[in-house]
């Protein structure tokens, strides 16, 4: 295979990452969406006592998968733009944009490694103060926030290390609802089940991101090298 017919098999697979790029940052824009707006994590952030590390957890989540998927979408559009017109500089500023995206993916990686647990104890946390607070106080707007917790995660309480329940928790938990699962039980499913989203979208971008680095870093090379796929320099001008 000559060096124009590997230049030419390059931009088509870096089209067809673009593409793919695309795709995944509008996934990890939804996961984001999801995030931040989701029934499941917007109910602990509304009711968050003050100083509860929750909800600066909760925004700092969103703002930075929105980042992302916005690196992630120019990135895209830039390397696509860049293999069509062939234009050095843009494919210079995809690059970047790749190599910004794994460097963000590498570290958020390694922040998950040495703090696997830091968002279940934060909302853990939370649900134990939110808890405490209904059962200890006699305002109704206390054990209203405690059951919009439980009509959205259908759930109710907690269980007892003893087994053994006070009146007011008693209290909580009565008739069908006692029969549902627990609340802490509850809240480490889901976050289960988002955690393992997050890693296979991340897994995912690792290795793209890899791969569109290597394809633009090699189409660079190639439109400086002058390996292009147009005519430059074949045209010829006919008399009229």
């Amino acid at each position: 295979m000559g060096p124009r017919s590997r230049v030419r098999v390059a931009k088509c697979q870096m089209l067809v990452t673009s593409l793919f790029v695309l795709l995944l940052g509008l996934l990890v824009a939804t996961m984001a969406a999801l995030t931040y707006f989701g029934a499941h994590f917007a109910v602990f952030s509304r009711v968050s006592p003050e100083g509860s590390p929750y909800p600066a957890l909760h925004r700092w989540a969103f703002f930075a998968g929105i980042s992302l998927a916005g690196l992630l979408a120019l990135g895209a559009v830039l390397s696509a733009a860049a293999t069509v017109r062939e234009a050095g500089g843009l494919m210079a500023g995809g690059f970047l944009c790749f190599a910004l995206v794994f460097c963000a993916l590498v570290q958020g990686a390694f922040w998950r490694l040495r703090h696997p647990t830091q968002v279940e104890d934060a909302l853990l946390d939370t649900y134990d103060l939110v808890y405490d607070r209904a059962v200890t106080s006699p305002s109704s707007a206390r054990r209203q926030e405690l059951e919009a917790i439980h009509d959205t995660l259908l759930c109710c309480g907690k269980s007892s290390p003893s087994g053994l329940l006070g009146s007011a928790e008693a209290d909580l938990c009565r008739g069908p609802e006692a029969a549902t699962q627990d609340c802490l039980q509850g809240v480490r499913r889901f976050l289960r089940t988002h955690g393992h989203i997050a890693s296979t979208l991340t897994g995912v971008g690792l290795a793209t991101m890899v791969y569109a680095m290597l394809l633009s870093s090699f189409l660079w090379f190639a439109i400086r090298s002058g390996r292009s796929l147009d005519r430059r320099g074949t045209y010829a001008l006919r008399p009229r």
